[in-house]
């Protein structure tokens, strides 16, 4: 386990400072839950509860509450006398994941002829983000695309529901991310299937988009298990 070290998520949390009266738990949860989406939270690492409830101006009772909520996502994790850390995934968990992904955003993108132009377009925009991030070889904004990617495909649904249980999806799926080393080794092979996925859908073809999201799952799935259990 590693210990934050690091000062620049807190600040970046400072930015987001909350003020005392509108300081729910919820929030807080929301917050750090983002900056695992974002990459900025990695497995492992240790949460500093006297930095962060002062970084975003709240109390310790509220932060401990947020961390009660994540740790229920299982995003967190409380160790005994050490504190609270950042969890690190396993094969049994990304084989959950991508079980329950398969069943939400494989019925989110049959909704695509039914969604509305704004939904569409945060599809687009979030492939039209990994195009550029590769162009200039940042491959961590590649990885942020992806997950917007996906978050993009579940919000055709139209269903708040739907949207939140996808994020912690995700955000428990992108800490299981590190195990994959180089973000480019791994995001390079899902940049051009996110754009095969586009272009069909866009083409109105969605059983095929369908099909060929099927497959990123298969693909995405067994490239983790294999690192995670170095076969």
């Amino acid at each position: 386990m590693t210990t934050a070290p690091s000062h620049d998520w807190l600040g970046t949390l400072a930015d987001d400072r909350l003020s005392q009266d509108r300081a729910r738990a919820e929030r807080v949860a929301d917050k750090l839950r983002d900056r695992m989406l974002d990459g900025e939270l990695t497995p492992g690492l240790q949460l500093n509860e006297k930095a962060i409830s002062e970084a975003l101006g709240i109390s310790r009772n509220t932060l401990r509450e947020a961390f009660r909520l994540l740790t229920h996502e299982r995003l967190l994790v409380h160790e005994h006398s050490r504190g609270v850390f950042v969890c690190e995934p396993g094969v049994a968990e990304v084989a959950d994941i991508y079980a329950a992904r398969r069943v939400i955003e494989c019925g989110a993108i049959r909704r695509w002829t039914d969604a509305t132009e704004e939904a569409r377009q945060g599809v687009r925009d979030a492939v039209a983000f990994g195009v550029r991030g590769a162009e200039t070889d940042n491959w961590l904004d590649v990885g942020t695309a992806n997950i917007r990617f996906h978050r993009a495909i579940t919000a055709l649904a139209g269903s708040l529901r739907l949207d939140e249980e996808v994020q912690r999806l995700l955000a428990e799926l992108r800490l299981a991310f590190y195990v994959m080393g180089n973000p480019r080794e791994f995001y390079q092979d899902y940049l051009p299937m996110n754009l095969a996925i586009l272009a069909l859908l866009d083409a109105d073809s969605v059983a095929e988009a369908e099909q060929e999201l099927l497959r990123y799952f298969d693909t995405a799935e067994s490239h983790l298990v294999t690192r995670l259990t170095g076969r």
